[in-house]
């Protein structure tokens, strides 16, 4: 797919994910100050669900960008990651703004404090996808060091769970947000593995070192895109049941 096709599939994404949610109008209380809170909730959730798809995207484009040596894309990434944070801050703001002129109280209030816990989430994951295309920037000149190892897997994997999650968000479904957390064990075993091989292979030839080392990097990165998926999931079911849960001890 071509990088000038990639905005549309993610708007395409992001409407999709959008149309789960209900309409402000759905609320039970359809009286002034409900209403606005009501709205204020859903563009906040609107931008968060902006964030995330951009941020999965970045996740897949970094990995592109490292299988196919793609400096220029990967640039891109890096030079995006400004636009995930700048709606970090949007976020904060709006957050801010409801809680002084709405003073939110029990669910609501609940709802908000993990909103702006979930976007930090966010910020970091996007975070960690610049840091694996920084990677790949640096890789790009350099001939590959076997396959990768298990990047992709790892990569594809922390995408489809940050996708996952998001729809659960949206849904407010905490059955689903705890299956997306039990995918993290699968990450976690990838990325031991991808360790333990890219060892083996710096140890068997020195030439080997600095590539290795930069892809234990890249695939370190990955693994943390998983653990703070989970702590989104853990998010969720915290927003839904007022319980704290350990998704992944």
């Amino acid at each position: 797919m071509s990088n000038e096709r990639e905005p549309g599939r993610v708007e395409s994404e992001i409407n999709e994910i959008l149309a789960r949610a209900p309409s402000a109008s759905a609320n039970a209380a359809p009286q002034g100050a409900r209403d606005s809170l009501d709205r204020e909730l859903r563009q906040i959730k609107e931008i968060i669900v902006r964030m995330g798809s951009l941020a999965e995207a970045a996740i897949r484009d970094a990995l592109k960008a490292l299988t196919t040596h793609d400096a220029e894309l990967a640039q891109k990434i890096i030079v995006g990651d400004r636009s995930i944070n700048a709606m970090q801050h949007e976020v904060i703001t709006a957050i801010t703004m409801a809680i002084a002129t709405q003073s939110p109280v029990a669910r609501d209030l609940r709802n908000l404090l993990t909103m702006n816990h979930v976007a930090y989430e966010l910020e970091r994951i996007a975070d960690h996808a610049s840091s694996v295309a920084k990677v790949a920037k640096q890789l790009a000149p350099e001939p590959a060091l076997q396959r990768y190892l298990h990047l992709t897997e790892i990569g594809e994997l922390a995408a489809a769970q940050l996708h996952g999650v998001l729809l659960a968000l949206v849904d407010a479904d905490a059955v689903r947000a705890r299956e997306v957390a039990v995918s993290d064990d699968q990450i976690d075993a990838l990325y031991r593995q991808s360790f333990d091989e890219c060892i083996a292979l710096m140890e068997a030839d020195k030439s080997n070192v600095e590539r290795g080392t930069r892809l234990l990097f890249a695939a370190h990165y990955l693994e943390r895109i998983g653990d703070r998926t989970t702590n989104i999931a853990e998010d969720i079911v915290y927003l839904v049941s007022g319980e704290v849960e350990d998704l992944n001890p």
